[in-house]
């Protein structure tokens, strides 16, 4: 058989369950938001603080970290898997048409960390903050464009999926590299034997879930014990998930999990996720410290300016020196209204600030980082309207 088929009946249903998945995620937002800013508010906090788990190898966790460590290993699983089909099967195995999204991911990467550190300073906690507006959230970026650009040529879709999972693999590596603590080699050594004992059982076609799910554990939990961040197993679970089909298999490993698992992710673990990291204090004093505080302030331009920016520049300079090709179809006012939805930043993001900083400061950034979500939400779907407009009289 020849490679699995790519996108367009299975990519109208990812942006589907992406768009069910933005809502829910939406929806667990403002549940968060309103519980723990309600004459109960203390409740969301006992909650989120409660700890369960065997004290054996430091698994006595919060409920809010179970949600942060465990459920979005899952997230980060499915796009392991994504990004490893994107890399072997689809747009970005080909280098015509994987240059402009890396170019502008990365683009997307560099501006916002710039503009956080020009507008942060020395303000402490800088040193870590600046790689909060770095990532873009997949599901309320493509959700939003699904909901508003029907008449959008695919290669558009494709172009903000492909530029969102190039942006999602450098948040890994930042949270693999910046958020590293006390290392464990013996614990670093059993992880890497799991990841070959997958890697080598995917090579021999096994299929039972009897030994991957008691290894993914294994390797989870061994990832979590080096002192990495537990989510990295799931990615690189994900990469070493055969993707290509041999011949008479219908789906490879790796398309079928992925069926199987977005839902999940999107519908279960992100939001559940976000339940936990939203719920943040939204009263007058904390909004104004948003725009007077220097790191939520670096925070919220780095999403709204540095992303937009620094997307559709890295791509007006990659086309104009001829290093990559607009997607087809495609103008320039579209490229930018895509850039907008880059500062949608939302999932990683939050978990980044969560990482990274303490206290008030953790809870000024996230407020930012909701804060500047929902403007580039707005913004861009305001202008993917406007070119929707325009796409459909073409059209007509």
């Amino acid at each position: 058989m020849g490679q699995p088929r790519r996108p367009a009946a299975e990519f109208v249903r990812y942006l589907r369950t992406e768009t069910t998945g933005g809502i829910i995620l939406l929806a667990a937002t403002a549940v968060a938001l309103i519980w723990a800013n309600s004459p109960i508010g203390e409740s969301y906090r006992v909650v989120r603080d409660f700890e369960i788990g065997p004290h054996l190898l430091h698994l006595n966790l919060s409920v809010g970290d179970w949600a942060k460590d465990g459920l979005l290993a899952l997230f980060f699983f499915v796009a392991g898997l994504e990004l490893k089909r994107e890399l072997v099967v689809g747009e970005l195995s080909r280098p015509k048409k994987a240059v402009l999204p890396i170019i502008a991911a990365l683009g997307g990467m560099i501006a916002p960390a710039i503009v956080a550190l020009v507008v942060g300073g020395g303000a402490p906690g800088m040193d870590r903050a600046w790689a909060v507006p770095t990532a873009t959230d997949i599901a309320f970026a493509l959700g939003v464009l699904a909901l508003t650009a029907s008449n959008l040529p695919s290669s558009a879709r494709v172009f903000l999926l492909s530029l969102a999972v190039v942006d999602d693999l450098g948040a890994i590596v930042l949270i693999a590299v910046l958020f590293t603590g006390s290392f464990n080699l013996v614990a670093a050594l059993v992880a890497v034997a799991g990841l070959a004992l997958y890697a080598f059982l995917q090579h021999r076609r096994v299929r039972t879930p009897w030994l991957y799910v008691p290894l993914a554990v294994v390797v989870w939990v061994a990832v979590h014990s080096a002192g990495v961040h537990a989510t990295i197993a799931g990615v690189a679970l994900g990469l070493l998930t055969r993707v290509r089909p041999d011949t008479g298999e219908e789906e490879a490993p790796a398309i079928r999990l992925e069926h199987r698992l977005q839902p999940w992710s999107a519908a279960v673990a992100v939001p559940v996720f976000a339940l936990f990291a939203a719920g943040i204090a939204v009263g007058g004093d904390s909004l104004a410290k948003v725009f007077t505080e220097s790191v939520p302030r670096a925070v919220f331009l780095g999403l709204v300016v540095g992303k937009a920016i620094g997307i559709f520049t890295a791509c007006l300079v990659a086309v104009k020196l001829r290093l990559a090709e607009k997607p087809r179809g495609v103008g320039w006012r579209d490229i930018a209204a895509l850039s907008l939805l880059g500062g949608v930043g939302f999932t990683v993001a939050l978990l980044i600030a969560d990482l990274g900083l303490a206290g008030e400061t953790s809870e000024l950034a996230r407020a930012a980082v909701l804060l500047a979500s929902t403007v580039c939400s707005l913004g861009g779907a305001a202008a993917l309207l406007r070119r929707n407009k325009v796409h459909g009289a073409l059209e007509d």
